[in-house]
């Protein structure tokens, strides 16, 4: 399907998460130079740098395997749990500042910021209550306001906020909370299709309502009958992934046309990184999939 509006603003890539990549270390997952090699292969010039770590992390050797490639970075990913309050702060910059120094090294300019999960990532048992007080719904906001205010001025990047399931940003009020308690300036918004259209939202609705504050993409779908049963049985994150709860593109929703036409209609350039969360899969399915993807965005205009 070829869409009616030229996506010029839209510069799409991918992620280690695509081939199956939780953790910096871990032996389900495929090594970092196969991922390097594929994404390259599937056709895709820019990559999030993934859970810190696992690329290299010497900022000399990365960039050299990035080049041989002919390879860029977009962004990097830090998981905070700022609604804990001030007490967290120096533990949370220390791995912040690490992360950040990496991604302005490789000529990045964002750092996607995920609230840390209320239940764990992979046996999805409860870690802390699935709300937040009042209290800490202030700590969160003033803690991520802070921590954009930091970022930038230390290392010149843009934090994007990342909406999440199974964490304390996952739907509309949360977000509207957040949003309304912090400075554009200092705090921008990653929209996540697939985890947004997984906690009941709506991606053309977030951008109508909040455009100006979204300063990033991620594209996936989710399959909407796996969505249901995990809804149904109250599947925690890691087991949803691991039933299919997201899908290949073009098969699930929403629909990422009309999602990529609003998001160039703001008139801002964006990134549109492809995320597959495919935790843990075979070394061979993802490469496919990737080369699939990329041409199904293409023919979007992308």
């Amino acid at each position: 399907m070829t869409s009616g509006t030229a996506l010029d603003r839209i510069r799409v890539g991918s992620a280690p998460d695509s081939w199956g990549v939780w953790f910096p270390d871990d032996p389900a997952q495929v090594p970092w130079q196969r991922f390097l090699d594929e994404v390259a292969t599937a056709g895709y010039h820019w990559i999030e740098l993934g859970p810190y770590g696992y690329l290299p992390t010497d900022a000399a050797r990365l960039a050299d395997e990035l080049a041989r490639r002919d390879l860029a970075v977009s962004a990097g990913t830090v998981f905070t749990a700022l609604h804990r309050g001030p007490s967290v702060w120096d533990a949370t910059w220390e791995h912040v500042a690490r992360v950040a120094r990496l991604t302005r090294a490789m000529g990045a300019g964002h750092l996607v910021v995920i609230p840390e999960f209320w239940r764990d990532q992979v046996t999805g048992a409860p870690i802390e209550p699935a709300r937040l007080t009042a209290a800490q719904t202030a700590d969160l906001a003033a803690g991520t306001e802070r921590l954009g205010r930091a970022v930038r001025d230390e290392f010149g990047l843009r934090i994007v906020v990342h909406p999440h399931a199974d964490t304390h940003l996952d739907d509309t009020a949360a977000v509207t909370r957040l949003l309304d308690a912090t400075d554009p300036a200092a705090v921008s918004l990653c929209l996540d299709t697939g985890h947004w259209a997984y906690c009941g939202g709506d991606s053309l609705e977030l951008l109508r309502t909040f455009g100006e504050r979204v300063g990033y993409l991620h594209l996936k779908q989710v399959d909407p009958a796996v969505l249901a049963e995990v809804r149904a049985e109250g599947l925690p994150f890691g087991p949803a992934v691991r039933r299919g709860v997201f899908s290949e593109p073009p098969a699930g929703v929403p629909d990422l046309p009309p999602v990529l036409a609003a998001a160039q209609d703001l008139g801002v350039e964006l990134f549109a990184i492809v995320e597959q969360d495919m935790y843990p899969c075979l070394p061979h399915e993802p490469l496919p999939i990737a080369g699939r993807t990329r041409r199904f965005l293409a023919a979007c205009g992308a």
